[in-house]
């Protein structure tokens, strides 16, 4: 996990909401201090925090964690996603089902 764009990311996207460390602190129930670690990547943080801290700048979780995201999983999920965009839910369970046996196939 690269924690110094994850910090770099939170922190240019409060500047983006002109919001200071101590307001993201507040919001978020956590340190200012602890922020401030945060953003410099000197601290891990956990899922709950990761969470309640992309909610508060309005930001989805992958989108923090993009240069810790290999590129290979990425653009497997984008073609995924690409092929059930229209599908029915009907469609995308059997898609789900397909690639299980498929899966369990390979397997033996």
């Amino acid at each position: 996990m690269d924690y110094v764009a994850l910090g770099r990311r939170i922190k240019e996207e409060r500047l983006k909401l002109n919001m200071t460390q101590e307001r993201l602190a507040e919001e978020v129930n956590l340190s200012t201090s602890y922020i401030g670690q945060i953003e410099r990547g000197e601290r891990k943080l956990t899922l709950d925090s990761l969470i309640n801290i992309t909610n508060c700048l309005g930001v989805t979780v992958d989108y923090l964690l993009q240069e810790s995201i290999s590129q290979e999983q990425s653009s497997y999920r984008d073609i995924w996603m690409n092929l059930l965009s229209d599908a029915t839910p009907k469609e995308k369970e059997m898609v789900v089902n397909l690639t299980k046996l498929l899966l369990n196939y390979m397997d033996e």
